[in-house]
């Protein structure tokens, strides 16, 4: 599935989003992009400036992207990565079935259909490898992020209290989960 670039135009844009794996030579090109992401948004886990610019420990955490174990999915446009998803299976046997999913859009490129079409492709690839069950976490204060996951087949479990502290306050956390 990686191997292969598609190029999809999205709601009336003139600029063809490329979806495609990241190379190994890219990692910090895709550490630029969740930096970027941490300076847009508070809904990230990193905050503004917190994210180290450790390129080898990074590229170590790709291992099994790398490795065809992980997932990883990178949404390109005009030479800019402007979103991306990730999903990391269980190192255990009991939860070898189940990856961990993380995703991002840069804010100017939301509303396009990119997240739908990356959450599309992870299903494709969490079939083909066997799993069963995808799950996430999102701030119960994001609405755009839970409307994106419910919309594509996510359901709440349960709620962690407390989980984070943003901007000195607690937030609670959805932990969300879809079954294949």
């Amino acid at each position: 599935m990686c191997g292969t670039h598609t190029l999809l135009h999205t709601k009336g844009r003139k600029e063809p989003i490329v979806y495609r794996c990241l190379r190994e030579t890219e990692v910090e090109r895709f550490w630029e992009l969740m930096n970027e992401l941490d300076h847009e948004t508070s809904f990230m886990m990193y905050e503004p400036g917190e994210r180290k610019r450790n390129i080898g420990a990074l590229s170590e955490a790709l291992d099994g992207v790398f490795r065809g174990e992980d997932f990883l999915l990178i949404a390109e446009t005009e030479g800019a990565l402007v979103g991306y998803i990730r999903a990391e299976r269980g190192a255990c046997r009991r939860i070898r079935h189940s990856a961990y999913v993380v995703a991002g859009i840069r804010k100017e490129y939301c509303n396009r259909g990119i997240g739908t079409e990356l959450f599309y492709r992870l299903d494709c690839w969490a079939k083909e490898q066997g799993l069963r069950r995808l799950e996430l976490t999102v701030m119960c204060s994001n609405n755009r992020g839970k409307h994106v996951y419910e919309k594509n087949g996510f359901s709440v479990e349960g709620i962690k209290k407390d989980s984070m502290l943003v901007d000195g306050k607690f937030v609670d956390e959805y932990y969300m989960a879809k079954l294949l």
